[in-house]
């Protein structure tokens, strides 16, 4: 989802004339010798007016609260950071295709609004707060707990589960498969799935493994494993879990197949639909 952009620009001009800094007046026939300034706007509005604007922070400018500067924050006012990190995301807004015209190379990005909401809240804390390996580990283990959730399952996880869930063989009892399309017998059906089980395992063996084992990692180099994690959730040739295509006629075909085996057999022989 992209943002509305005069909307985002109405919330930090308000911000800005809240949080201004001014002199207020000498009480009537007094003279007080002070340098000290006082924000405009009362501090519930000002507080109020934040909590909206951090979370376009947030999407703007992501690490705002790691790479712009706070010592003013003591020394000057409390909302001097927000100050200039709104002052800094108000001008991306506004020319940032200008900007990226002009430098060149306008190369397609990975945006967290695009990611499925298991990869994303699973890495956002760790993520805004620069620790990026962390926030990868985090998001993998995350679509794990969930595809677990799914198909009822603890017994496995990580590259075993997913071998198990993408795995053409007919469900088994305690074993329930995830299915991309309808079972047709084509090789597309087993491309498909065929593909999702590698890709999961690669994800675990070559992202989330090295990331549980080694010191830091690169905003550059989180950014396409956050990416990656994110594709197990996506339908698709390489995709594993998400909202894929019609299985009705997969699931039909697995009923009746069901159907001749003994009844103690068939509650745990089931089809998990997308």
């Amino acid at each position: 989802m992209s943002i509305d952009i005069a909307w985002a620009r109405e919330q930090f001009a308000r911000f800005l004339q809240l949080t201004e800094l001014y002199r207020p007046p000498d009480p009537p026939g007094t003279t007080i010798l002070s340098s000290g300034r006082a924000n405009r706007g009362p501090q519930d509005e000002i507080i109020a007016s934040a909590q909206v604007v951090e979370q376009i922070l947030d999407r703007v400018l992501p690490r705002w609260r790691t790479e712009v500067p706070s010592e003013r924050n003591k020394r000057v006012n409390r909302w001097c950071q927000h100050r200039e990190a709104v002052q800094r995301a108000d001008v991306v807004l506004v020319r940032d295709a200008e900007i990226k015209e002009h430098l060149g190379d306008d190369a397609p990005q990975i945006s967290a609004a695009t990611m499925h909401p298991w990869v994303w809240d699973g890495a956002r804390s760790l993520w805004q707060s620069g620790h990026f390996r962390e926030a990868v580990t985090a998001a993998a283990k995350k679509v794990n707990a969930e595809t677990q959730n799914k198909v009822g399952r603890r017994d496995v996880s990580e590259t075993n589960l997913f071998k198990s869930v993408f795995s053409q063989d007919p469900p088994k009892p305690g074993q329930p498969r995830l299915r991309l399309m309808a079972n047709d017998g084509s090789d597309t059906f087993r491309s498909l799935h065929r593909g999702a089980m590698s890709f999961a395992e690669g994800c675990y063996a070559g992202i989330r493994n090295p990331s549980s084992h080694e010191d830091g990692l690169a905003r550059a180099a989180g950014t396409p494993g956050a990416g990656a994690v994110g594709g197990l959730q996506r339908p698709g040739p390489l995709g594993g879990l998400g909202h894929g295509g019609d299985v009705s006629q997969g699931i039909a075909r697995e009923q009746r197949q069901a159907r001749c085996r003994p009844r103690r057999q068939r509650a745990c022989c089931v089809l998990v639909r997308l």
